[in-house]
């Protein structure tokens, strides 16, 4: 059973910076792609950003040119550097790996934004 494991969530200031770490008890070159939603409150999960196995990458139009999905040196860890934070981030950002029609979730973790 894949597994996946959100850490890195917290409080962010405005204008500031967080970067969220998933780690895969998988290889990431065993799927399609790897990508980060998100959930606010009473609003519906979005997706902000995905990295093909090929590894090009697309954003939501809210976080594009502030957030950066990349993989880490290893096999296992796939991040999302965010950058320029404002208050409507704070969501619980979720990992996601997609393999054929199998998807695969962490449990997520918290960020939030504020002064």
């Amino acid at each position: 059973q894949v597994q996946l494991q959100e850490s890195g969530g917290g409080l962010g200031q405005p204008g500031g910076s967080l970067r969220l770490s998933c780690t895969i008890s998988a290889s990431i070159s065993s799927f399609d792609a790897m990508a980060w939603f998100r959930r606010a409150p009473g609003k519906q999960r979005e997706l902000v950003a995905s990295r093909a196995a090929g590894g090009s990458t697309a954003y939501a139009p809210s976080v594009k040119d502030r957030f950066t999905i990349s993989r880490g040196s290893d096999e296992n860890t796939v991040y999302l550097q965010m950058d320029n934070l404002k208050p409507e981030d704070s969501a619980v950002y979720y990992c996601n790996a997609k393999y054929n029609y199998n998807e695969y979730w962490g449990q997520g973790t918290q960020v939030t934004v504020s002064s």
